[in-house]
């Protein structure tokens, strides 16, 4: 059976997997729910198997192929525990090596060139390569970090909308909105935060960026804090002489300009997505050894 390589990258609210052959070439493409394996291992396991058979598909290629295939799989929570030991033993594929979100962002935001990017999504996570050092920031999981990322901001809405319903904080439209999508009873909102996934909180961020657009006062505090938490990472990046910086993440055209001027001409475009990156890494990685395997 002909081996091809697998590049997977796994978030908060989608798992993207590629198909490629040995030269990196990509044969196809496909997409499956959340694969965050710090917050959700089994979810994670059950999606990043269905994103690669589902490349394979879309390829024209036998799905069977997966467990010859060798794999860089990007997700989030790679770096916490015993968590990357536990899920790449369950893996579906003859050889995978677990990887941060943020380094196949990285190679496909800069291919092998010195620069940094700021992944502004779900999560969020920094990363700068200098020469052959690469020094990542942040991407410690919603529980104690990800501040600035969407999670954070949709969990900071929910808290919002509480403190508008008690009286202690003044309500904006905002608030209003969030309540009224729980029937104005605020039980139902503690149900669903007590529950809540990451990806869960993050889909009320882009609500955020909305009504801020639109002067409500509460989405404005809101946006403003979170962006003085990025500009503070950002503050990082650029102390470890990183001279360009690409957002990426699916809040990064919302955020930037709500950034701070000093990092503005900074800010440059991705040659590449992290899909593409996790490909290009796999074809770097694994591409010389299955040659000479052959």
């Amino acid at each position: 059976m002909t081996s091809y390589l697998i590049g997977i990258d796994g978030g908060g609210t989608s798992c993207r997997a590629a198909v490629a052959d040995r030269d990196g070439r990509i044969l196809g493409r496909a997409k499956s729910g959340p694969a965050n394996i710090l917050t959700d291992p089994e979810t994670a396991l059950r999606n990043i198997a269905e994103a690669a058979r589902a490349a394979f598909e879309d390829g024209g290629l036998n799905p069977e192929g997966i467990a010859a295939a060798y794999a860089i799989v990007g997700v989030a929570g790679h770096n916490v525990g015993d968590t990357v030991q536990n899920v790449g033993r369950r893996l579906p594929f003859a050889t995978a090596d677990i990887e941060s979100d943020g380094l196949i962002a990285l190679e496909g935001a800069v291919g092998d060139m010195d620069g940094a990017i700021a992944i502004l999504g779900t999560g969020a996570i920094y990363i700068a390569r200098r020469g052959a050092t690469v020094c990542s920031l942040g991407g410690w999981g919603f529980t104690i970090g990800d501040h600035g990322s969407g999670a954070r901001i949709g969990h900071a809405l929910l808290q919002e909308s509480l403190l508008a319903y008690d009286g202690i904080h003044a309500p904006s439209a905002i608030t209003d909105s969030v309540l009224t999508e729980f029937n104005d009873d605020p039980r139902h909102l503690v149900d669903f935060a007590r529950l809540a996934k990451p990806g869960e909180f993050g889909r009320y961020a882009p609500r955020v960026f909305e009504f801020a657009a639109g002067g409500d006062p509460v989405s404005t505090r809101l946006l403003k804090s979170s962006a003085a938490m990025v500009d503070e990472a950002l503050d990082a990046l650029v102390s470890k002489e990183a001279r360009t910086i690409c957002l990426l993440g699916g809040l990064a055209p919302l955020y930037r300009p709500w950034l701070a001027g000093r990092h503005q001409p900074l800010f440059v475009e991705a040659k590449a997505d992290a899909l593409s990156g996790a490909v290009a890494l796999a074809a770097r990685r694994f591409g010389s050894r299955r040659r000479a395997m052959i």
